[in-house]
């Protein structure tokens, strides 16, 4: 059973009919496009753990997960343990994971860096306690749910008579009425949001990327490219042996999971994120592309207990990737361009110079002229996606940084 029913589906779909899986596909949205490629659509809430069982055991699944599908992990998790299904990890544990409020919680009880935060479930708590989050947080500040995904919610704040509307906005995207206020973090370089494998508890692919955002967007904090190799790698074996850390703190199991890590101003790496599925924009696809490691084919398998086959970076089948570290390695360096509009209106047309240096690999475009499109407000916005290969780590850094001059997304 997948939870969800969006676009970034379609390759998990393709992956477990390609292993003889039959899939049912769970939503509330009978018209996402993911259901016309299932094998069945169940019509109910993703974020209604009973619910989410009790169709379960009607149907009999062998297995469950919510890939790149935020609001689904928790309820996947919670079927998987119910029914003693292949899982991910304990319940307890992915729910601290998806919980932002309490995985800094349990990251500051650990002795893991991590920015000062304070979690509210009211309006009335933060007016109450404005100076204390002055004090305690401090400014900048960012506000977001505890449990939304996709950059919606998420505001930062420079200044005192900035928050009353921070905070109206996350609790107005927050699913459970939850949200989070904490310091924010001045990264040195980019941040990094991509995919890992843990394998019975350790980890045996571990992957950074720089993470790319434009400013001019609706929501300048929702990510609009990715880059591979990252920009700290003097970091990347720390933030490994952390990410052991956590994993073992935690009893976690056998899972893909999104990782969002970065380096601060302050010259620590900290870990923001980690939760139990595939990222969305078509992370795993793009590693797969980059390194030759199909994680979309792991989690599938591991998901109704079959051995999670990974193809190794050399290319070769094996059960894990085995060599002394489990940090990636790419062929070449590699950029993926989230397609987006920058105002609601009409899809035109989408144009890509000859100036660009790069292999365009694939160009996947979700809409046609004269569809509408939204403005860049969050990852549900996008209308494609650009995957480029370059030789050269100075060609790609400059096209990344300087789209308007060789790619235009024309909206009337």
């Amino acid at each position: 059973m997948l939870l969800g029913g969006i676009h970034y589906l379609l390759p998990v779909i393709k992956a477990a009919h390609e292993q003889g899986y039959y899939v049912i596909t769970a939503d509330y949205l009978p018209n996402n496009v993911a259901h016309q490629y299932s094998d069945e659509y169940v019509n109910l809430s993703i974020v209604d753990k009973d619910a989410v069982l009790r169709v379960a055991r009607e149907k009999q699944i062998d297995g469950i997960i919510s890939f790149g599908v935020d609001p689904g992990v928790v309820a996947a998790a919670y079927v998987q343990e119910q029914m003693g299904l292949p899982c991910m990890g304990p319940y307890e544990s992915v729910r601290i994971l998806q919980n932002k409020d309490l995985f800094r919680a349990f990251l500051t009880d650990n002795g893991f860096n991590t920015p000062a935060s304070m979690g509210f479930s009211s309006k009335a708590e933060i007016t109450n306690q404005k100076l204390q989050i002055t004090n305690i947080v401090g400014f900048p500040m960012i506000v977001k749910p505890t449990d939304s995904a996709g950059s919606k919610g998420v505001t930062k704040v420079e200044r005192i008579e900035e928050l009353e509307a921070a905070v109206d906005e996350a609790f107005d995207k927050s699913i459970s009425g939850h949200i989070i206020i904490e310091k924010f973090l001045e990264k040195v370089g980019c941040s990094s949001d991509t995919d890992s494998f843990l394998l019975n508890g350790k980890w045996t692919f571990i992957s950074f990327n720089a993470q790319r955002f434009d400013t001019n967007a609706a929501n300048p904090y929702t990510p609009a490219a990715y880059t591979w190799p990252s920009t700290f790698p003097e970091a990347e074996d720390y933030l490994q042996h952390e990410l052991q850390r956590l994993m073992d703190l935690l009893h976690m199991n056998t899972s893909v999971f999104n990782i969002e890590t970065r380096v601060a101003d302050d010259g620590k790496p900290y870990i923001m994120e980690c939760t139990p599925r595939g990222g969305g924009n078509r992370l795993c696809e793009m590693l797969r592309y980059a390194t030759g490691v199909d994680l979309i084919t792991a989690q599938v398998r591991a998901a109704v207990g079959d051995e999670p086959i990974i193809n190794s970076p050399k290319g070769d089948q094996s059960s894990i990737i085995n060599s002394q570290s489990p940090l990636a390695i790419y062929n070449g360096h590699w950029a993926e361009v989230i397609l987006h509009a920058d105002k609601d209106g009409v899809f035109g047309g989408l144009e890509i110079a000859d100036t660009l240096s790069a292999e365009v690999v694939e160009r996947d475009l979700w809409v046609k002229p004269g569809d509408r499109v939204e403005a860049f407000n969050g990852a549900n916005n996008a209308i494609g996606t650009l995957v480029l290969r370059f030789e050269d780590k100075d060609q790609m850094e400059y096209a990344v940084t300087h789209q308007s001059e060789w790619l235009k997304v024309i909206v009337k």
